[in-house]
């Protein structure tokens, strides 16, 4: 069993070092910067989405007061 956990493990870091394409600092720091500024774009649509639903429907509400 043990012997099946050691291989495994090497396994993994052989597959890490030699068959992962790794990206370079620079596609790092470009992806990194779509990332923010795609979830800055959907936390401003949904926090849009929710303002405008939320004083749609407590004016619907009110209607039936």
């Amino acid at each position: 069993m043990f012997g099946r956990i050691n291989n495994y493990f090497r396994e993994t870091r052989d597959e890490l070092v030699n068959k992962v394409s790794w990206p370079t600092w620079e596609e790092l720091r470009e992806s990194t910067w779509i990332v923010l500024v795609a979830s800055l774009l959907f936390a401003l649509v949904i926090w849009a989405l929710d303002s405008v639903l939320g004083v749609s429907l407590t004016q619907f509400y009110k209607l039936f007061k």
